[in-house]
């Protein structure tokens, strides 16, 4: 790569930054495109989220990724945002415009890329989603809006589950989204689900636990989406596959919701050979 006074410069802000897998995703991209761009990451301290915003705007920064805590935090210092961004509440891709930037989700988009190339249908399905925290609601948006026939929200606090069912519910007009506390999951009906795991229980390195520990709920399970990428093959990934089941990690989601930012920003689509060469990369990066 040549840096030069045409290098265009996108970045990550979030806190931490250190651990990022995302400039592999967009120097690679960048390299096999032959574009004339980097990608780095900053980290951004807490109280500084819209001052760096502005300062990336005055820096002529051609786009940014914000990464955890700042999805939401960050939307104050946008001139614009994009329409599923504003449902779900938050922001993982700053677009520059003139006069500032707008915002975009490409989180749960990546998501359902993810999942499309695993051959795993959202539509029509009956889902039992676990956790109720910022990547769990956004997940719910996304079964809603994607026509799932139910979903079955768990969460340790039902008062929370019902909040974040309640507002999906309503901003998409249909009732889809079912609370429930965890410790109820043996009343769930007795038949095949998708599973999205969507709390950090599991996260490196927090390695050796699930939310949910019983056999009998796994048997329930026909295929289980783990949000968690590190590591590779989390406790409930196993749980799901010693019952029978099909079990993924989510580093298939990281892949998509990088490279539809990057198709964002320089306006064109990656085709999919490039992208499953550009996992390739991640995977070796992380040792799978």
């Amino acid at each position: 790569m040549t840096i030069d006074g045409y290098t265009r410069t996108c970045g990550l802000i979030g806190n931490p930054v250190e651990h990022t897998l995302s400039p592999f995703i967009h120097n690679t991209l960048a390299e096999k495109l032959s574009h004339n761009l980097v990608y780095v990451p900053f980290h951004v301290e807490e109280g500084q989220v819209l001052p760096a915003i502005s300062g990336a705007y005055a820096l002529n920064l051609f786009g940014l990724n914000v990464t955890v805590p700042y999805k939401s935090q960050v939307m104050d210092g946008l001139i614009q945002i994009d329409e599923l961004a504003e449902k779900i509440g938050a922001v993982n891709t700053l677009v520059r415009m003139e006069g500032g930037f707008k915002g975009y989700n490409t989180d749960m988009p990546g998501l359902y890329r993810a999942m499309s190339s695993e051959g795993i249908q959202i539509e029509g399905q009956e889902i039992i989603l676990l956790g109720a925290g910022g990547a769990a609601r956004a997940v719910a948006f996304l079964c809603a809006s994607k026509n799932a026939s139910k979903v079955y929200l768990l969460n340790r606090s039902l008062e929370k589950a019902e909040a974040v069912a309640g507002e999906v519910n309503e901003k998409t007009g249909k009732e889809v989204i079912y609370p429930m506390a965890l410790s109820d999951y043996h009343r769930l009906p007795n038949q095949k689900f998708l599973a999205i795991q969507a709390t950090s229980v599991g996260l490196y390195p927090d390695v050796d636990n699930a939310v949910i520990e019983d056999e009998a709920f796994y048997r329930k399970i026909h295929t289980g989406y783990d949000l968690i990428y590190k590591p590779s093959d989390t406790r409930f990934m196993q749980l799901v596959r010693q019952q029978g089941g099909k079990a993924f990690h989510g580093l298939k989601m990281l892949l998509y919701q990088g490279i539809i930012a990057y198709e964002l920003w320089n306006d064109l689509s990656v085709p999919e050979e490039m992208a499953l060469e550009v996992y390739k990369v991640l995977k070796e990066k992380m040792g799978i």
